[in-house]
């Protein structure tokens, strides 16, 4: 048995930065977004303390945790850079973000079990609203979330990610998880923005005071089903599920020409834009690792690759 591996662009050494082609830009992103974050929470907590809102108070503690989020998020940017070439790591620190992002996704999903229980109570025992105020705190913080997610944004449409499909909505901005959680954050704190918007106003204007913890509820719901995608996809990361999609072109490329057929194939994410596969190949005489792995150049996502030939 022969085994082959590609090499770094010098023809000797492996590379193993997975980093994602934006990860600089996307640090400078979120660590722009925390401040205005932080600043807006502050200001919600005590504007719902002030005014009874429990809409304007979750938002408000919502926002904290989100900046506790972003914050891990700028943290796990910078430690996967500076550790990007340790030999510590044997497939590098690409998943450093999955990490930072399966944590904020358990952090959305507590959210919105708080928020929920919390809104519930204030349906069972409502409690007076000052409706005004609170109002204009929320629209505040409504435009520093849709600021904030503007800054975000402009990091998403870059990455590539293949689902089996192409989907150039919200599966498309799963290249980089860890960008992807603070920006699911950002809406978030966005979603919440604007139903305390809504519940306060028809509070005030039609006297449904019962419409502040309902949109409560709302928000704990979506924010939920935010937190299980999250959840669901940096999970299948972090435990190396195989990428079908890249499989299915590895098994084509290598198998069509009727030579070699694969016994043992694995591929699984390394980082945000890079795959890495080992491949066991039953091949008849002649084929060698070399042409084995010339077969897979034209498969961009694979950064490391193991080829190794029966």
């Amino acid at each position: 048995m022969s085994i082959t591996t590609l090499p770094d662009i010098d023809g000797h050494t492996h590379n193993h930065v997975f980093l994602g082609s934006s990860h600089d830009e996307n640090a400078r992103r979120t660590r722009w977004v925390i401040p205005l974050t932080t600043v807006m929470m502050v200001g919600e907590i005590i504007a719902g303390y002030m005014t009874g809102s429990m809409a304007l108070l979750a938002d408000g503690f919502h926002m904290a945790t989100h900046a506790g989020a972003l914050s891990v998020a700028a943290a796990a940017y910078t430690y996967a850079k500076r550790h990007a070439r340790s030999p510590n790591y044997s497939f590098g620190t690409g998943k450093v973000g999955d990490l930072a992002g399966f944590a904020s996704a358990m952090v959305l999903g507590l959210i919105a079990l708080w928020i929920g229980v919390e809104s519930v109570l204030r349906l069972l025992q409502p409690t007076a609203v000052a409706f005004g105020e609170a109002t204009i705190i929320a629209i505040v913080g409504l435009a520093v979330n849709i600021a904030s997610a503007f800054l975000l944004s402009g990091g998403h449409g870059h990455e590539n990610h293949h689902d089996g499909h192409h989907d150039h909505g919200h599966a498309a901005h799963r290249g980089d998880n860890n960008l992807r959680s603070a920006y699911v954050h950002v809406l978030a704190d966005a979603l919440t923005s604007l139903l305390a918007i809504a519940a306060l106003l028809t509070g005030r204007y039609l006297g449904w005071v019962w419409m502040d913890p309902v949109m409560g509820i709302v928000g704990a719901v979506v924010i939920a089903r935010w937190s299980w995608s999250l959840l669901r996809d940096t999970a299948a990361v972090l435990l190396d599920r195989t990428d079908d999609h890249v499989a299915e072109e590895v098994r084509e490329l290598v198998e069509t020409p009727g030579d070699a057929r694969i016994a043992d194939l694995h591929v699984w994410r390394v980082g945000p834009d890079a795959h890495a596969a080992i491949v066991s190949v039953v091949a008849d005489r002649g084929v060698t690792g070399a042409i084995i792995r010339s077969r897979l150049v034209s498969v961009h996502e694979l950064a490391h690759l193991t080829v190794e030939c029966r």
